[in-house]
């Protein structure tokens, strides 16, 4: 496709993500959805970031102009967009945010009334009309018929009720000193209020956004200052949100931020003995570490992987029926509570772990030892089908017989070859990884 990526559309706001972009964008979505319409009324969100401005004006004018009605919600987490779009029975919602990335960036994200993020058949509908001159021109609303908007100020306690309700209420924080770094981000209001309400004592980190520092040196990219706030203030716990709140890392009492996959088995095991674990089973994608898959079995829990993204995790939970699952960069979904990545929703969910554990978060987050992982990035000159490459099929074959994990591919937006390999014996790993690299070089640069 060439607009929508892995997570809707994304880029350079001003450049990529113009105005006019926005506005054809935000017509073709509006002229699909209104094929399905019930209510004639479509959310719009956004994050912090100034460019945010021209963007939400542009998606109004661009959905009113075929008619649509909208909702405006000001500054929220994308996971609240996602809960708002189906509790305020809308067509659809709409996110404006460029997550974890820098300023500079933004993008627009698609949700339908039940708060999913669109599927890739749907996003190529979208597109299609997006180029299609005579289909935009036709759908044009005149007099009456032109949309209006109007702006509503009192939901975030709605998402904040949601929010604590995933939190079990025969528990309280009361006495849990916890330190929040919210990125400058989309939960600069949402999360200190849910926590202090909970009753933990709380100390807020970068919640003065100005429209340029999201995640500017902090948040979830950069966790530093959280560990060292954590260990100043001798806190129990520390989180840390991105820019749009759906992604989460967490800092232990003594300052170590605790590894995705970590974070992943934890929480997975306490829904199993919680009794809330659908199906036994739990998501997570081929990067994450084969430690955690075995942890899992000895839990009896059954992994399930698929690829990078975190809507394809969603879709491998629905297609299972499951109700856990994420990435290893932070993205968790709890399917009984969001239908995205919800990063108040895990934290909340990790809070409660430790409590009922009663131990330190040191002692309980840290479950098992990961296997010795290697990244490389090569410049590549050229794409050539993997399976097209003379001598792939051994190379592989030869790995996969010492125990090592390969995971071999392109870079969706670069000339790059992603290289990962991943084994119990780290010598070993590191001397496949050579032997991989010049394998692909001479191949994809010769």
């Amino acid at each position: 496709m060439k607009l929508f990526g892995t997570d809707g559309v994304r880029g350079m706001a001003g450049e990529k993500i113009s105005a006019m972009l926005a506005m054809r964008l935000a017509m073709a979505a509006g002229i699909y959805f209104r094929k399905h319409s019930i209510t004639n009324k479509i959310l719009v969100g956004k994050d912090t970031r100034k460019s945010g401005y021209m963007i939400e004006n542009a998606i109004i004018s661009g959905l009113t102009a075929v008619g649509y009605d909208v909702r405006q919600i000001g500054p929220m987490p994308t996971p609240a967009i996602a809960f708002l779009t189906e509790d305020l029975r809308c067509d659809a919602g709409i996110m404006i945010s460029a997550s974890h990335n820098s300023y500079e960036d933004n993008g627009i994200k698609f949700f339908d009334k039940r708060g999913n993020k669109l599927n890739e058949k749907i996003e190529r509908q979208i597109e299609k009309i997006y180029f299609d001159d005579e289909i935009i021109n036709r759908h044009q609303a005149k007099y009456m018929d032109i949309g209006q908007t109007k702006r509503i100020e009192d939901v975030i306690g709605r998402y904040i009720v949601h929010v604590k309700n995933s939190f079990p209420r025969s528990m309280t924080l009361h006495n849990i000193r916890v330190v929040l770094d919210v990125a400058n981000g989309a939960a600069y209001k949402v999360a200190p209020t849910v926590f202090k309400e909970l009753g933990a004592d709380v100390f807020v980190l970068n919640d003065q956004p100005d429209g340029k520092n999201i995640n500017e040196g902090c948040g979830a990219l950069h966790p530093e200052r959280l560990s060292e706030e954590v260990k100043r203030l001798r806190a129990d716990i520390g989180f840390a949100f991105d820019g749009d709140a759906d992604r989460i890392v967490v800092v232990d009492e003594k300052g170590e931020i605790v590894d995705g996959d970590k974070l992943l088995g934890v929480l997975a095991n306490h829904l199993k003995e919680q009794g809330n674990l659908s199906n036994n089973g739990a998501v997570a994608t081929v990067m994450s570490n084969q430690a955690l898959e075995d942890y899992l079995n000895k839990q009896d829990i059954k992994l399930y992987r698929c690829n990078v993204g975190d809507k394809y995790v969603l879709e491998t939970m629905q297609t299972e029926g499951l109700n856990f699952g994420g990435e290893q960069s932070g993205h968790i979904i709890l399917s009984d509570f969001a239908k995205t990545g919800d990063a108040l929703a895990a934290a909340l969910q990790v809070s409660a772990y430790i409590l009922t554990k009663k131990k330190k978060a040191s002692q309980v987050l840290n479950p098992f030892e990961l296997y010795p992982q290697l990244l490389r990035n090569i410049k590549i000159k050229k794409k050539i089908p993997l399976d097209e490459i003379k001598g792939y099929h051994e190379l592989i074959a030869k790995l996969e017989a010492e125990n090592i994990r390969p995971l071999i591919r392109y870079s969706g937006t670069e000339n790059l070859l992603r290289l990962l390999l991943e084994g119990k014996d780290s010598a070993l790993v590191e001397e496949r990884m050579q032997e991989v690299e010049e394998f692909f070089t001479r191949a994809l640069n010769g």
